[in-house]
């Protein structure tokens, strides 16, 4: 429950650390103003806002499944990002302008930046596979959901699981290879900014900007449910439920991860560093573990021998990630 619980802490930080550094961007574009100086642009101030007008009342619920009108709305949000990054593809030159700041724009003579590569390693290839970890790993809510369904099966429950997860693919794959097409070795850690910096004031990125910030927000409320949960385990569990012991860890917990994600300042350290340690465990080791720990097939067995190779693969990641990491932050 306590690595459930630092995972989910974790999961949420990062989507409103997304909301704090985004939405400023979406606001001044609709206003045609700078991002400084107004109350109104202030990233932390509206993450604030935001959090306690449509997260927190969200969280409050007593069910998951009340959140699955929200959660259809996130996903159709989440579709129309991955359109619009696959349709302006065509619209950013390559080689990219040295300049966004001045109208004609002044363009490269370098011809290189414009080939992809299949593979690039760099000390920032420590951040993806723990990165793609963190983004896949849904472990947490299979249970919730699990108990919600009309008629609760394992066949019910792997199609939901299948679904899910493949439509997760299809979208996260489109967005990062047409982000990765448009800018190449210039591609940000926050796509998004890399389009506003190239196209700005661009309505359409604008609204998928927005579009983008209320699917963010509405996925935090549903990761907040295991949190509550693993956190009414590990420290309450010998009290009885209870509304006011409900809206106290809610409301401790929306408090403790809106003040984390007002002051770190890079969301890929989050993604990287829970990824390496979290979220490998959770998605390689423990599977691993928990597999040669229930099943009574012979040691030398294919599944075994499988399982075994999941939890090398699982730590050897880990760590390496996390060291790497480490370094990147002692270098900046």
């Amino acid at each position: 429950s306590t690595k459930f619980l630092l995972l989910l802490f974790a999961a949420m930080s990062s989507y409103l650390l997304i909301v704090k550094s985004e939405l400023p961007g979406a606001v001044a574009g609709f206003l045609n103003e700078d991002e400084n100086g107004s109350w109104y642009l202030d990233g932390r101030l509206l993450l604030l806002i935001t959090s306690v007008c449509i997260v927190f009342p969200l969280a409050l619920l007593p069910k998951i499944g009340f959140l699955g009108y929200t959660s259809s709305l996130s996903f159709f949000f989440t579709v129309y990002f991955a359109l619009v990054i696959m349709i302006k593809k065509w619209s950013i030159p390559c080689p990219l302008p040295l300049s966004s700041a001045i109208e004609t724009l002044q363009v490269s003579n370098s011809t290189g930046d414009c080939k992809a590569k299949v593979f690039h390693l760099s000390k920032e290839s420590a951040y993806a596979i723990p990165t793609m970890a963190f983004s896949f790993l849904c472990h947490t809510s299979v249970l919730p959901i699990y108990c919600e369904l009309r008629s609760p099966s394992k066949s019910r429950m792997q199609n939901v699981t299948i679904t899910g997860i493949g439509l997760s693919f299809l979208i996260y794959f489109m967005s990062a290879l047409f982000g990765y097409l448009t800018f190449y070795d210039k591609v940000d850690s926050e796509l998004l900014q890399g389009y506003s910096r190239y196209l700005p004031h661009d309505t359409v990125i604008m609204t998928v900007k927005v579009a983008i910030l209320f699917a963010v927000l509405l996925t935090v409320p549903l990761i907040h449910f295991p949190a509550r949960k693993a956190v009414l385990m590990v420290f309450f569990s010998h009290l009885p439920v209870s509304w006011i012991c409900h809206i106290l860890v809610t409301l401790t917990l929306n408090t403790i991860v809106v003040l984390f994600a007002m002051y770190v300042p890079d969301i890929k350290n989050v993604f990287g560093v829970v990824g390496s340690t979290t979220s490998t465990c959770l998605l390689f080791v423990y599977p691993g573990l928990f597999y040669l720990k229930l099943s009574r097939e012979d040691l030398l067995s294919r599944q075994k021998l499988g399982a075994c190779a999941l939890v090398v693969f699982g730590i050897c990641v880990g760590l390496l990630s996390l060291v790497l990491i480490i370094f990147n932050l002692i270098d900046q």
